[in-house]
């Protein structure tokens, strides 16, 4: 089966910092993929080499067996691959209501059918038309997030890159969210990579993990074999205690 992500001992170099050195990782159309590790182990450089948000200095990515080249992403890309963002606010445009925010993308990309998207996108992240002429401040920090999310679907890509995307919520938010990707994931058949630092998560949301230190992937295993821990290096063990809540049943994600 041909993947739905393929980076083949990929580098990623800023100025003399090699922040990513011979990384390897292969994600299955469909599956829901972590990228673990402390701050500064590549993970978030991982997702924005794939979106071509950073320097690639070596090796290769493919998504759907299409070889990416340099930075250089075209339509095409972005109609397959969308990214949500750790900061909701960072991400919005604080002087575009949401509704010419959701517009933006179908414009860009010559869609026609806007209103149905736009209406379609909204009600799918929990948000009703009301929210489409308010402006991001006037906005939760758990529905900013969810407008971002609205934005990443509505060109209905069948990849989504997801750094971080509960981080900057109230923990009692955090579950909402999760829950929601959950189910655009299993209503459009996406597939997800997604980068977090906390094994809860990633063990409620992810099938397989790799485990990133200092630019590279020290472990592979899924998210089963973590629970029981089933652990080959003790890096990946020391995250396990530094993370509260790793085990799955205890992940707050139920609510």
């Amino acid at each position: 089966m041909t993947s739905a992500v393929s980076v083949s001992n990929l580098s990623v170099t800023y100025d003399e910092f090699k922040a990513l050195n011979d990384v390897s990782v292969e994600i299955a159309p469909g599956e829901s993929f972590g990228l673990v590790g402390e701050s500064g182990s590549g993970k978030s450089t991982l997702l924005r080499a794939i979106a071509g948000l950073a320097p690639v200095t070596g090796g290769t990515i493919r998504v759907h067996d299409r070889v990416l080249q340099g930075a250089k992403r075209d339509k095409a890309f972005y109609r397959a691959v969308q990214m949500v963002f750790q900061d909701p606010y960072g991400s919005l445009h604080p002087r575009q209501t949401i509704d010419r925010q959701l517009l933006e993308p179908l414009a860009i990309h010559g869609v026609a059918d806007g209103e149905r998207r736009i209406l379609k996108a909204l009600d799918e992240v929990g948000l009703g038309s009301g929210f489409r002429f308010r402006y991001p401040h006037q906005l939760s920090g758990g529905q900013r997030q969810r407008v971002a999310i609205a934005r990443a679907l509505i060109l209905e890509p069948s990849i989504l890159l997801l750094d971080e995307p509960t981080s900057a919520l109230d923990a009692s938010v955090q579950a909402e969210v999760l829950n929601l990707l959950e189910q655009v994931r299993r209503d459009h058949k996406l597939t997800f990579i997604m980068v977090s630092h906390d094994l809860g998560v990633v063990t409620h949301m992810c099938d397989r993990l790799a485990v990133m230190q200092g630019g590279r992937v020290v472990e592979r295993l899924s998210s089963a074999d973590l629970v029981a821990g089933r652990i080959g290096e003790d890096y990946t063990r020391s995250l396990m205690v530094a993370s509260k809540g790793f085990q799955r049943k205890d992940a707050a994600v139920t609510a």
